[in-house]
């Protein structure tokens, strides 16, 4: 007999079962991670999902990004680029092919640093650093206010010109330190710790201006952000501008989008004591924030889950077939079309051998013959008709009224535009137009003057 007795094929896998076995096992075992490598075989079929290969110098991944997850990627993926993707291992059952769905990714020369931030922003919020139960409000009306900034900056100078345009009261100690580069998170962790141990201080603004995320980083260490959390006096983080967010954002008691607007929280007019009103607001919106934060990370833990995955898979394998027949439904149309080409190759070939140019080219030369001379018989006459033209035209040159009026004579004309040919045609008091050869007249007539047998013209006329 081929084959054991069916007694014994119990526990034995057809090819669909086992691959699906494997795809779950790799599926719990690689919920989600990141991995670092180099973009290679990027396609991107019609239906706008796409297909690459990560390798590295010992291995290759294949790779699968869907359209609905791409408006997590902040550039174009291309060939020979270096990204950090994130995202699970599934399997691709036609082909029984392990690959990498991705659902989100970045270029590792920004990655690396928002990878950073990223683990130290959630290690932070683990340990409670960020919670809004350490948040504490700001003075209502504060009195003296130190600053952690560069001395030299434009940070400074808009916070002292806030504070003088809207309370000039206000006293403010500045603390000179690094706001970038080489040892500037120490420099502002001393800065922190230097105006605690002064006291009398009410308020603390720590900040700079605007910049990239590497020009921002001093705010973004570890040891900024504890020494922020450890600050007796509360603490106003402005660093960058409103849409710029660092670690020391976080975990200070208030965010200000930028320096200035820090400056304009601690130097509220006596009319401006609603602000603290927005400043529970702010914290509520804050508190929500990280509420929903939280709740979507959750989400995404639940997307992530087996079952969500088996369906999200199936749909994924569906996308992926739909795909590979899309392109060799390609293929096949491409080779359709090289074969035609060929066959529209010979006829054209075994067409030359029968070509009717010879006879076309000797009625061309019949028809160019004859073509000019229509052009020498159609040349005379038009010649001729050009003179009988010219003729007619130096009699019509001769009635033109206009010529007479170039001699000094004159047109009048009646209210209703008819031409006056007869002055007992006109009544005293009557409007006449005189048409000249350059203008015209508009008159009144005072006196009419019947033709005579000399016929002499002696009316007198005035301008109106």
């Amino acid at each position: 007999m081929n084959g054991p007795p069916i007694s014994e094929k119990e526990g034995i896998y057809t090819v669909s079962e086992l691959t699906a076995e494997i795809r779950t096992v790799l599926e719990e075992s690689f919920a989600a991670f990141w991995v670092q490598g180099e973009i290679s075989n990027f396609a991107v079929p019609k239906s706008g999902h796409y297909y690459f290969t990560l390798k590295d110098a010992g291995a290759q991944l294949r790779a699968v990004c869907f359209r609905g997850m791409q408006n997590r990627i902040l550039f174009q993926p291309r060939n020979g680029m270096e990204v950090l993707a994130h995202g699970r291992i599934s399997v691709y059952e036609p082909r029984g092919e392990y690959q990498l769905i991705i659902m989100e990714m970045v270029d590792v020369g920004q990655g690396k640093l928002q990878l950073a931030f990223e683990q130290l922003k959630e290690k932070l919020r683990r340990e409670g650093l960020f919670d809004t139960a350490h948040k504490r409000p700001l003075p209502l009306l504060p009195k003296r206010v130190g600053v952690v900034t560069s001395a030299t900056g434009a940070a400074i100078r808009d916070i002292i010109h806030v504070l003088r345009r809207r309370n000039s009261s206000v006293q403010v100690l500045l603390c000179p330190v690094k706001v970038q580069g080489d040892g500037a998170a120490e420099e502002i962790v001393r800065g922190i710790e230097m105006l605690n141990e002064g006291g009398g201080l009410d308020v603390i603004i720590v900040g700079r201006g605007g910049g990239s995320l590497e020009d921002l980083w001093a705010f973004n260490e570890e040891a900024v952000a504890r020494s922020i959390h450890a600050s007796r006096i509360p603490v106003i983080s402005a660093v960058g501008h409103e849409v710029d967010f660092t670690i020391a954002d976080f975990v200070a008691d208030v965010r200000a989008p930028t320096p200035s607007a820090a400056a304009e929280m601690v130097s509220a007019a006596a009319e401006e004591l609603t602000a603290k009103v927005r400043n529970l607001t702010r914290a509520l919106l804050s508190h929500w924030s990280r509420y929903f934060a939280d709740r979507r990370h959750r989400l995404q833990i639940l997307r992530m889950s087996r079952g969500f995955a088996a369906l999200s898979h199936r749909i994924a394998t569906l996308i992926q077939k739909v795909d590979e027949q899309q392109m060799r439904l390609h293929y096949r149309i491409r080779q359709a079309l090289t074969a035609r080409e060929r066959q529209v190759g010979q006829l054209s070939r075994r067409l030359s051998l029968v070509s009717p140019l010879p006879r076309v080219r000797e009625q061309r030369h019949r028809f160019d013959k004859a073509h000019q001379l229509l052009s020498s018989v159609m040349l005379d006459y038009l010649r001729v008709r050009r003179n009988e033209l010219r003729s007619l035209t130096e009699r019509l040159a001769g009635l033109n009224p206009h010529r007479v009026l170039a001699r000094g004579y004159a047109v009048c004309l009646d209210e209703d535009g008819r031409l006056v040919r007869d002055a007992a045609s006109v009544a005293i008091g009557r409007r006449v137009a005189v048409q000249l050869q350059r203008g015209a007249l508009h008159c009144r007539v005072e006196a009419v003057h019947p033709a005579t047998p000399d016929d002499r013209p002696d009316r007198t006329v005035t301008n109106d």
